[in-house]
């Protein structure tokens, strides 16, 4: 006779330790449907309220990693490497960040999310690209990565599925904040892509899902120390989410702030340092560059000299998007039909920015879900969005609304507005690179 789920369920909601076994055969049973919702919710709040030691939580997410396909690149004689990040707003790195490390020398399978919340998501704005396809066949993703090196797709239904099934009963039995359930849905579904080695941005401040520095940095070592024990060598860095990453927000806009990061044409300074501090860490953690000095000069290098640009292009060519992308971005990337400024009524220093709602007033707009089955709007979204400290003369913009009508350009404005707030003093800023959270293996 099998293990009863309720048995799991009763063991875990009266604090004791689940054995490997019954950890193994409840996932399974999540996997067939024997397993009910009910049970899933049970087992979901029992662990929020008892918490997990982390033979468990390694034991959790090996059994998700398992419940599906998992990939291997036997052909390959590059490292495997990926990264995370735990969303924000204005963060398009994914975008900037694969073709760099692929033209260091790693290959850059890169299986990301779509929108969640007042966050955004890189699935929905490589779907702003004409003909890109975010869920090729495994033979054209396999192709991609192994000739260009690196592919951002989206997740196939075979790949961790019981991470799928869970995640949608935590979504709803307000249990989505714990740290041992998130730690394995994040990295089932990047151990199951078959890395050598993964790098997490785990985001900290307003705009966050972990809102204080401290829950950021505990969920960060979490990530770090499951992944260890579960073979995959990884390490996190904590990054500030008190404002937009880039000065942009939304799926169109933040492609093209993308394009015009990778030609040079324009770069965020504080989108600039997270892309190349997470480039650092891959390359180390891929065993591609001995120290960080090594690692900056080598993606700055690819970078600045264009390799990292010829990478982009030729993924999107080969994942059904345009050859000459890069070239004519602009006449490819669908444009809002009302585009507006929104303006400071006084002077003054950017004191603090409610980054919440910067992401929300994109969803508002269109660029975001408040439903699952939610269509997105590629068009519209937030640019120019300025940034803590910047120096305000009244009338100045201090934001561009991209939008399909007035009403909602109007509507948007007022949020935007209400985001800012200005002293008159310059505030004290910091970089936005917080701390870093190292493999055991590499200290």
């Amino acid at each position: 006779m099998g293990l009863l789920p309720q048995e799991t369920v009763r063991k875990k909601r009266d604090g004791h330790e689940l054995e490997s076994g019954e950890i193994a055969a409840f996932i399974r049973g999540v996997t067939d449907e024997s397993v009910t919702e009910g049970q899933i919710a049970a087992f979901a709040m029992a662990v929020f309220f008892n918490d997990m030691t982390h033979r468990e939580a390694v034991d959790l997410t090996l059994a998700m990693r398992d419940s599906g396909d998992v990939l291997s690149w036997p052909d390959l004689d590059r490292p495997v490497a990926d990264k995370h990040s735990t969303g924000g707003v204005g963060d398009n790195v994914s975008l900037m960040l694969a073709p760099i490390v692929a033209a260091c020398g790693a290959a850059v399978p890169m299986i990301s999310g779509r929108g969640l919340g007042h966050t955004g998501g890189t699935l929905d704005k490589m779907e702003s690209i004409p003909g890109y396809e975010i869920v090729p066949s495994n033979d054209r993703f396999r192709r991609t990565v192994a000739e260009v090196g690196c592919a951002i797709i989206g997740q196939t239904g075979d790949l961790a599925p019981a991470d799928r099934r869970i995640y949608g009963v935590r979504d709803v039995s307000a249990t989505v904040e714990s740290v041992p359930l998130i730690t394995a849905s994040i990295l089932s579904k990047k151990l199951a892509a078959g890395l050598h080695a993964l790098v997490l941005d785990v985001k900290a401040g307003n705009g966050a899902f972990m809102a204080k520095p401290e829950a950021a940095t505990t969920l960060a070592e979490s990530l770090v120390r499951v992944a260890t024990g579960a073979g995959l060598p990884a390490s996190a860095i904590i990054t500030d989410m008190n404002e937009p990453l880039a000065s942009a927000a939304g799926n169109a806009v933040e492609v093209r702030n993308a394009v015009e990061f990778l030609t040079g044409a324009h770069r965020d300074p504080r989108l600039e340092e997270v892309t190349l501090s997470l480039a650092d860490e891959m390359l180390i953690s891929s065993g591609l560059a001995d120290d960080h000095e090594v690692a900056r000069r080598r993606s700055r290098d690819v970078l600045d000299s264009g390799q990292a640009t010829e990478r982009f292009a030729k993924m999107v060519a080969a994942l059904g998007g345009p050859a000459d992308f890069v070239e004519k971005y602009h006449a490819y990337l669908p444009k809002a039909p009302v585009v507006r400024p929104v303006t400071a009524d006084a002077d003054g220093f950017i004191g603090s920015v409610d980054t919440r709602g910067i992401g929300l007033a994109v969803v508002a707009l269109g660029g975001g879900r408040t439903r699952p089955q939610d269509d997105v709007d590629p068009v519209v979204g937030l640019t120019g969005l300025a940034g803590h400290g910047e120096a305000i003369t009244a009338g100045d913009a201090i934001a561009m609304v991209h939008a399909r009508d007035e009403a909602a350009a109007e509507a948007a404005e007022q949020v935007v507005l209400d985001a800012y707030r200005l002293t008159p003093e310059p505030p004290e800023t910091a970089g936005p690179v917080l701390s870093r959270v190292e493999s055991p293996a590499m200290r």
